[in-house]
């Protein structure tokens, strides 16, 4: 249990010292490219969805009629 203890002790110590820490303004400007980046991904998927949907009734009607 000591050597748990020992290891997160280090691990604070590590992150307070020797971590360089973003400023919080780029912080908050990367945060929204990520997050206009998530949305732009999140559309394409939805969109070729869309279209693969599209594209496999169409090709079952095909077969059906």
């Amino acid at each position: 249990m000591a050597k748990v203890v020992n290891y997160i002790s280090e691990a604070f110590g590590e992150l307070k010292n020797n971590v360089t820490w973003p400023e919080w303004a780029e912080v908050q400007r990367l945060t929204i490219v990520v997050a206009v980046f998530s949305i732009i991904f999140a559309l394409a998927t939805w969109g070729v969805d869309v279209l693969f949907a599209k594209v496999l009734a169409g090709f079952f009607n095909l077969i059906k009629g």
